[in-house]
């Protein structure tokens, strides 16, 4: 790899940091903002989602200006509506604007996921497109121990500490906008959304510096002809396309039941209910991150060796067996190990879906409809995800958290069956290639 190859890859990724920030900075204000303006459950479910449904909106609308305008601007834009949302967030007045703030920052993170794996995928030669697009997911998990360790060190500086938690965000959306400015745009999209194959080559050529002049000229070939297949003039939702959209919309509904947003939201408060100081709680919270991050690193080392499928696979079983033993520990009230048992589950979702979730959805579809594709399936993940916050503290209120842990167990055990019997394997695969994997020319 060469390295303008990544030094793009990283600053597109920067996205996926800032998408790990905004996601997990609210842990730390959650119960703070509760007691500030005195909110129900219910509301407080509904402030706390308030950003996911912004991803939704941010996801279902993301793949018009990534195909419109391209994958560069978009992701400028990106960078905006996170400036935005951070400043906002920090001087909310009230429940509303807060609210607003957050849905700002939630389109933002819609959006950019869709735009940032959808660009590093379209700028990787297949030998490393894995590595090189879950460089998107190991941003976010980064940005999450950040997230965590910032939460910390800001909780003991009095009553408005949770504002300068929302606000810091603000510093690493301002340098990541800068950055995006020296980005070139995707060769893909110009040669198939702006037809100027001349630019695409010239993009194509920095990239792929071992290719002479002839082989550039043919890959430029293969991925204008790309879009001549039969089903690019088909609608997204055609029978052509089926497998792949049942694939990504399971993988992205999976990704949600496992659990995983409401432990990464409800980190400290579920520690706390496990017995823990509410200082201790926000230390052992740091502990997920630091997981988080190992096994994400794990995981992308090994996704262009072993493949897709195989950590699937493995982050399955690990899910399967760290929930049922958070279920057991608050059935029984054992809470000396559980902590471990929820670093284990972080765990197996670094090393499985975390690290595959991204790249699986943007190589997946062909190139005309990959936008929408990839569009599609963030959209169901954050549908299940708003969905699970919102009713996650009424939840909690309502049942007794061993069933709730339970529940993920058995939404994993259906995953497992699923990657044994219908997952394909992608690795080392052009994106054009994919086309011929699932039959769907």
């Amino acid at each position: 790899m060469n390295r303008k190859l990544i030094l793009w890859s990283l600053i597109s990724a920067l996205s996926g940091f800032l998408f790990g920030f905004d996601t997990v900075v609210i842990s730390g204000a959650e119960q703070s903002v509760q007691k500030l303006w005195g909110l129900s459950d219910a509301m407080h479910g509904l402030v706390l989602s308030s950003a996911l449904w912004g991803t939704v909106i941010g996801a279902v609308l993301g793949s018009f200006p990534t195909d419109k305008f391209g994958r560069k601007q978009t992701l400028v834009w990106i960078g905006v509506l996170y400036f935005v949302s951070a400043l906002g967030s920090a001087i909310a007045p009230d429940p509303a604007v807060l609210m607003i703030a957050r849905f700002i920052g939630g389109v933002g993170i819609g959006i950019s996921t869709v735009a940032g794996p959808l660009y590093i995928s379209e700028i990787s030669p297949p030998k490393h497109r894995g590595r090189l697009t879950g460089l998107y997911q190991f941003n976010l998990v980064f940005a999450i121990l950040v997230a965590f360790v910032s939460n910390a060190l800001l909780s003991g500086i009095g009553e408005n500490a949770w504002r300068w938690m929302l606000g810091v965000e603000a510093i690493p959306a301002l340098l990541y906008t800068v950055f995006c400015f020296g980005l070139p745009e995707s060769p893909r999209w110009l040669i198939l959304n702006k037809r100027d194959n001349e630019a695409g080559k010239a993009v194509l050529r920095q990239i792929n510096t071992d290719m002479n002049e002839a082989e550039l000229d043919q890959l430029v070939k293969e991925i204008a002809d790309s879009g001549q297949h039969e089903v690019s003039r088909h609608r997204f939702f055609a029978k052509q396309l089926m497998k792949p959209i049942m694939l990504v919309f399971l993988l992205s509904a999976f990704n949600q039941l496992s659990g995983i947003n409401a432990v990464l939201y409800f980190a400290p408060r579920i520690f706390e209910m496990a017995g823990l100081a509410e200082r201790s709680a926000l230390l052992q919270s740091i502990g997920i991150g630091v997981t988080n991050v190992i096994f994400t690193f794990i995981g992308l080392y090994l996704i262009d060796k072993v493949g897709r499928r195989i950590l699937l696979l493995i982050g399955s079983v690990g899910y399967i067996t760290s929930l049922a033993l958070c279920a057991w520990s608050f059935a029984t009230e054992s809470f000396t190990y559980m902590p471990y048992f929820i670093f284990a589950f972080i765990g197996s979702h670094g090393i499985g879906q975390g690290a595959v979730i991204w790249v699986f959805i943007a190589e997946i579809f062909p190139s005309r409809h990959r936008a929408h594709g990839t569009s599609f399936g963030v959209s169901v993940h954050w549908v299940f995800a708003a969905v699970i916050t919102l009713i996650f503290p009424i939840t909690v209120s309502s049942f007794a958290t061993q069933y709730i842990f339970g529940f993920f167990c058995v939404m994993m055990v259906f995953q497992l069956i699923w990657v044994i019997f219908i997952v394909p394997e992608t690795k080392g695969r052009s994106l054009e290639e994919m086309e011929e994997i699932l039959a769907i020319k």
